[in-house]
């Protein structure tokens, strides 16, 4: 009869709906009967209707999304909404992360099934295979912005999840002693060339080895005696033909990583020694051909052997220049801002490494006021 929401099948069969409830949402959610005659499937759907009409309201909330779509699911719908706001870099990351271990291991679950507990054991596992703390720490925090994705579909099912990591040792960043700097400087200053000249720049400003491969001659005013830091360049995954990995330049990795930085004298007088007319050469090359960062860490390190200096890379010229400043006396604020930092105390806590001469300095102080 009409109204009924009961039919024939192409299958011979008769089918019978009835409203077994609505989803968080307010939206019906049908159950299916199924009889070899129209009477027998009616007879099943009003089964169904009495024993739901007895039912609690409560009762009535049905949830199939919870049940139907796997973690897997929600990694996917995650990953394709990063794509369009955030840089493919970052994406890159995520899709790690996800892929080498949040998906093999946590995928087939649903998520209301992952709480502390499992994010705990899924840890440890991760810990257990030699991956360092902090490489865990960021693979859950992955882990927990997918949750949060699906939560939003799942509203009641998933809460936040917690999980303890153990926090890794602190390791003692290396900076060059005064007499390792000193060696550097001379070998880069004598018989320099385009790549040399940029290692010294760093050296002077602490720009990260991303910013100075994407530096261009136009970023740099000698009339303002600034350098203008607006991109960073770095090897990244390749999703599509060819080779496994790609060369990508982009914006700085926060926005405050887009800075001004001024020149000091010596880096002034450096930059003014280098004889470029065309303002869209990059720094390290002289000409419009770049050098990505893989070959300038190579290089350095070869640089830094001739000086019979080891245990260098080029975050090592950023902690030197960072604990330089300080032992100069830089005030805080302003040495985090040449250096990009979101705070001061990251500057503080990765990058200022005091000399033990600047602690007697500053240990010789306390006799003005009598210790």
């Amino acid at each position: 009869m009409k109204g009924e929401n009961i039919f024939k099948r192409k299958d011979g069969r008769w089918e019978a709906r009835y409203i077994k409830g609505r989803d968080v949402t307010g939206k019906i959610v049908y159950g299916f009967c199924y009889g070899k005659t129209y009477r027998e499937a009616k007879e099943k759907a009003d089964g169904y209707k009495i024993v739901l009409s007895q039912q609690p309201a409560a009762g009535k909330i049905i949830l199939p999304q919870a049940r139907s779509q796997r973690l897997s699911h929600y990694c996917d719908e995650w990953l394709r909404a990063c794509r369009y706001r955030l840089k493919e870099s970052t994406c890159n990351r995520y899709e790690t992360a996800v892929n080498n271990h949040i998906r093999p291991r946590l995928g087939n679950l649903f998520p209301q099934e992952i709480g502390d507990e499992t994010a705990s054991a899924f840890a440890s596992l991760l810990l257990s295979e030699g991956l360092a703390p902090k490489t865990v720490k960021d693979i859950l925090a992955v882990l927990r912005l997918i949750m949060k994705h699906a939560s939003k579909q799942l509203p009641g099912l998933i809460g936040d999840i917690g999980y303890a990591v153990p926090k890794s040792p602190k390791k003692e960043s290396r900076v060059l002693s005064y007499d390792e700097q000193e060696k550097l400087i001379t070998y880069l200053a004598k018989d320099s060339d385009a790549c040399k000249f940029g290692i010294l720049l760093a050296m002077f400003t602490g720009l990260r080895i991303g910013e100075l491969c994407a530096l261009k001659w136009d970023n740099i005013s000698l009339k303002e005696r600034t350098l203008r830091v607006t991109a960073t360049m770095q090897r990244i995954k390749n999703d599509g033909e060819g080779s496994r990995t790609k060369v990508v330049i982009g914006t700085p990795k926060s926005d405050l990583s887009t800075r001004v930085i001024p020149l000091s004298d010596a880096a002034l007088r450096l930059c003014r020694s280098m004889d470029v007319k065309n303002r869209n050469a990059y720094i390290l090359t002289g000409s419009e051909i770049f050098m990505e960062p893989r070959t300038l860490q190579y290089r350095l390190k070869r640089y830094a052997e001739d000086c019979g200096i080891e245990g260098v890379h080029f975050h090592t010229l950023r902690h030197t220049f960072a604990t330089r400043c300080v032992e100069a006396g830089f005030e805080l604020k302003s040495l985090s801002e040449i250096l990009g930092h979101a705070t001061t105390s990251i500057t503080l806590e990765r990058y200022v490494h005091s000399s033990l001469t600047l602690k007697r300095e500053n240990m010789q102080k306390l006799t003005a006021v009598g210790l």
